[in-house]
């Protein structure tokens, strides 16, 4: 009888200690994990672009579950181009796969006419490998837009959803570091020159924000 009765504790307190566990490391996952640099000190100003921010709904942003954003609208005063620049960061990788513009965009009523691959040629003479997708809105709707697409894995530039799929991409970030991480840059705009003429503006800009993380280790 003493002996079930210590067994019944023992499970008791075990069960208690796995709960506070649990509870625990659940809060230390959700806790946003921080960039060097915030994304809303990226500049307002770029050459003859002006940005003003635009507003997330709270909606969107808990279904993204992103440590760090950016959504803003830039105009260039010379061309008379406008682009709408979307940065989302996040230390947790696995958080991110599933939402490419291929997905999101037909989930609010677009539809996916093509995508191409693209190299953009970036103001240090780097190569930015982007993939340019195309929509357009049904009847009665009207309207089309064009989505410049790609990541940044680790410092690096991918426009592959499964570079970020294997389990160390997967773990929780128990660390509050941004060791591994990745961030989704999206452009877009009507007009496809207009996107590829930002990217290549401010390629080198965004990366300069995300370190190559495996050259520091």
């Amino acid at each position: 009888m003493a002996v079930s009765l210590l067994a019944m504790v023992l499970l008791i307190a075990a069960g208690t200690a796995y709960r506070q566990a649990a509870a625990h490391f659940s809060a230390i996952s959700d806790l946003p994990i921080n960039l060097k640099t915030p994304l809303k000190e990226f500049p307002v100003r770029v050459g003859n672009w002006t940005g003003t921010d635009v507003p997330i709904s709270e909606t969107i942003l808990k279904v993204a579950n992103n440590d760090d954003y950016l959504m803003r609208k830039y105009q260039n005063s010379v061309t008379g181009q406008s682009v709408n620049l979307y940065i989302a960061f996040s230390a947790r990788p696995s958080t991110m796969r599933g939402h490419r513009p291929e997905v999101c965009y037909p989930g609010s009523g677009w539809v996916h006419d093509t995508s191409t691959k693209q190299e953009i040629p970036l103001v240090s003479g780097r190569s930015l490998s982007c993939l340019v997708h195309r929509f357009h809105k049904p009847y009665p709707g009207s309207g089309n837009v064009v989505v410049l697409n790609y990541y940044i894995l680790d410092g690096h530039f991918t426009t592959n959803e499964d570079a970020f799929d294997g389990l160390k991409f997967r773990m929780v970030n128990y660390s509050g570091k941004a060791h591994k991480y990745v961030t989704q840059v999206q452009i877009s705009s009507s007009m496809t020159n207009s996107v590829i003429s930002a990217a290549s503006e401010f390629g080198d800009l965004i990366s300069k924000l995300f370190p190559d993380t495996n050259a520091a280790q």
